[in-house]
């Protein structure tokens, strides 16, 4: 059983950016409803948190008579697995960003597409702008560079990946 339920899909820039020929991806937001992790409490048992290593905390302090409140939610690209090896079963190997559920309804969606698109990109260069001209798209990179798409064949021949081994910053908010 998951502790997960799915809030929303959406397609977001494979890679952060939208450009003439860009790659796709669907982000999932995954919720973790705020009674997830209280059950230590209840039964007894020393009252740890199971799920703390990669969870902000319950809110145990003040729970909520509210229906539907979040304890925290997740944000991952489709088909992303949880359990890794060391980890617990229902960890995301890899998760784009990590809000509490408080953090979830007061950020706006401006800044929440902001993260995400970040999340995404990594530690690629942001796009800065494109230029289309006799059948050709040139996307312009903050770090100076270019690259060319053909716009008859509209592949994601912009797909730039790192080459210094550097992986996306871990993104978690609590």
């Amino acid at each position: 059983m998951s502790i997960y339920a799915t809030v929303w899909t959406l397609k977001f820039p494979r890679y952060g950016d939208d450009y003439i020929g860009c790659d796709w991806v669907e982000v999932m937001a995954q919720g973790v409803p705020e009674h997830v992790g209280r059950q230590a409490e209840r039964s007894g048992d020393d009252g740890e948190d199971p799920l703390a290593s990669f969870l902000p905390t319950t809110g145990r302090e003040e729970p909520s008579d509210a229906e539907g409140r979040l304890r925290a939610v997740v944000f991952v690209v489709a088909n992303t697995p949880r359990g890794s090896e060391g980890h617990h079963p229902q960890e995301y190997a890899d998760p784009l960003l990590v809000l509490s559920g408080a953090e979830y309804r007061s950020i706006t969606f401006t800044e929440l597409h902001a993260r995400l698109c970040d999340a995404l990109r990594g530690v690629r260069p942001r796009v800065t702008g494109q230029l289309i001209f006799d059948g050709q798209a040139r996307v312009l990179f903050d770090d100076g560079s270019k690259c060319d798409v053909d716009l008859d064949r509209q592949e994601p021949g912009c797909a730039r990946v790192n080459t210094d081994g550097q992986a996306r910053p871990w993104w978690r908010f609590w």
